[in-house]
């Protein structure tokens, strides 16, 4: 006879689980007293969303589902911000949800919450288990649906006195991944397109890829002479010193870029849905019916010709997309080959910074030294704001799984996500890139590094601000400031209030010594960077985006 807590537990294992990110709760007390006698590691958080962020980072780095454990109503909801990440990243997650009595439902019990009607439209499936016998079958069931098709997060509720029920329940078995692979004939397919395209485009995406399968659509790119670009933050996909790499396609690509997206006769999408950000809204490829020919390679069919209407659709993994798109060859040298390589050339002077800027910092510099001195395995992770386009544009990405970053735009991410990152790979380093506002939305996850002994090293730009927002509104309300200035803390004394290390830089050669003795001091780190608000973005001012230059 087990508990429907010790049979939650026993699945993760045959599933497994290696960790799970957790805030506790009465509601699942059960669960808690099972992982006591478990091999799961549980690294406790501060705020159910940072949980789940940890928890999407886990899936995002790895794969395999992430696994978060929350408490019922405010647990449950406050969860909701990484669950919205994981479904709009296609991420494989998994939250469970202590639920309220079976007995008591529906009667607005304390902190009750509908978890189907809450998380239906946002997650892939939501299920509640009211009978302790069938938790083998629906958890196992939930490995499978977060990791097919389309990945993305489950949502489990757990009564809480489902959780101490004794019953017989066969043993658990893991889940069996499913792959799609891609036909011959569509292979074939492709191979004619590329033979026949004078102007071809392949965009990297989308999740669930392996460092094998990254060097093995690389080979087929370097075989094509095939111009690659990096999907909106899914930048590790390709070394962008790669001869063939030509960019990241998000907010504010390259120009040039965009344009010969623009005028492609072929575009080849892989993996990706290609959403609104990294299509520069819809405009890059038009929706339904673009102007180029469209070859869309997805994992779920359901996503193929949902958006955009493709001559060719291939529903296949990206693993094993990769594994039969090495085999291919062009059947002589492609014409387009110079143009691949004026492509390349233009992205790396795109990706130089500059080395002049307002204000006693300037940013370009800093970039210029990180580049200098970051390992070439450094996993960069960051939440959302203009702070962040000195990272995406100026860093170049080398190794696979070097980035984690929430393509949903979501604030606050890169806290929790690199405390995770450092959690799955400890020996190689990690920086966590934040504005002010952006941090002060999970900061408190810098805790749960202290913790667990994690050093990561966090940099954050200052500049007293929620800069995305200023720069839209002195665009559109010119001189009208309402609702976007910040009074911040002492970003560096918060660090050592909590155990950690803290610097603060406030001219460009103050920077480098202070990240050197970060990263000497073995703890979890806060640089911050008094950065003037006049550096809204790499090229242009606060003022001249003001006055419409």
């Amino acid at each position: 006879m087990r508990t429907g807590g010790q049979l939650v537990v026993d699945a993760l294992e045959a599933n497994g689980v290696k960790r799970i990110y957790s805030v506790p709760g009465e509601s699942y007390l059960a669960v808690l007293d099972a992982l006591h006698d478990s091999g799961i590691e549980n690294i406790v958080c501060r705020q159910e969303g940072g949980a789940a962020m940890m928890a999407d980072c886990e899936g995002r780095l790895t794969g395999k589902p992430g696994i978060c454990f929350v408490t019922r109503g405010p647990g449950a909801t406050n969860a909701s911000a990484g669950v919205h990440i994981a479904a709009q990243d296609s991420n494989p997650m998994i939250l469970f949800i202590g639920q309220v009595a079976r007995g008591i439902k529906e009667r607005e019990a304390f902190q009750e919450v509908d978890y189907k009607a809450f998380y239906g439209s946002i997650a892939k499936w939501v299920v509640e288990i009211d009978d302790a016998a069938r938790v083998p079958e629906l958890v196992t069931r939930a490995f499978a649906v977060a990791t097919s098709g389309r990945p993305g997060p489950v949502v489990v509720a757990l009564p809480e006195d489902m959780l101490t029920d004794e019953v017989e329940a066969p043993q658990p078995r893991p889940f069996t991944p499913v792959e799609t692979r891609p036909g011959q004939p569509e292979m074939d397919w492709l191979v004619e397109l590329l033979n026949g395209a004078e102007r071809p485009f392949l965009v990297l995406g989308g999740t669930r890829w392996t460092e094998e399968a990254v060097k093995q659509v690389c080979a087929g790119i370097s075989r094509w002479k095939l111009p690659v670009g990096c999907s909106f933050r899914r930048q590790t996909l390709c070394d962008q010193l790669h001869e063939c790499y030509a960019g990241d396609i998000g907010i504010g690509a390259n120009p040039k870029l965009s344009q010969y997206i623009k005028d492609s006769d072929l575009v080849i999408l892989v993996g990706c849905r290609f959403g609104e950000m990294p299509s520069a809204d819809y405009t890059l490829l038009k929706s339904p019916y673009p102007d180029q020919k469209l070859v869309h390679i997805f994992p779920d069919p359901e996503e193929l010709g949902r958006v955009y209407r493709p001559d060719l659709a291939i529903n296949a993994s990206n693993t094993a997309f990769a594994e039969a798109f090495s085999q291919t060859a062009p059947d002589a040298t492609p014409a387009w080959a110079n143009r691949t390589e004026e492509l390349h050339q233009s992205y790396l002077q795109w990706s130089t910074p500059p080395q002049d800027g307002p204000g006693d910092v300037k940013m370009g510099r800093v970039m210029a030294w990180l580049e200098e001195n970051l390992p070439e395995d450094v996993i960069v992770a960051n939440g959302a704001g203009n702070f962040a386009t000195w990272m995406h544009r100026f860093h170049r990405y080398r190794r696979f799984n070097g980035q984690a970053a929430p393509t949903s735009g979501s604030m606050g991410y890169g806290v929790p996500a690199g405390v995770a990152a450092k959690g799955i790979f400890p020996d190689r380093e990690v920086v966590i890139w934040a504005g002010d506002g952006d941090f002060m939305m999970h900061g408190q996850e810098f805790a749960t590094a202290v913790q667990y002994d994690r050093p990561v090293i966090v940099v954050i730009l200052n500049n007293g601000i929620y800069g995305t927002i200023r720069m839209h509104q002195e665009r559109d309300y010119p001189g009208r400031v309402s609702g976007t200035t910040l009074k911040n803390p002492d970003f560096a004394a918060y660090a050592r209030a909590f155990g950690g290390h803290g610097e603060t830089v406030a001219t460009t050669d103050e920077f480098a010594p202070a990240f050197e003795r970060a990263r000497a001091s073995g703890k979890p780190s806060i640089i911050e960077i008094k950065l003037d608000p006049e550096a809204i973005t790499p090229t242009r001012t606060l003022t001249q985006i003001r006055e419409g230059k």
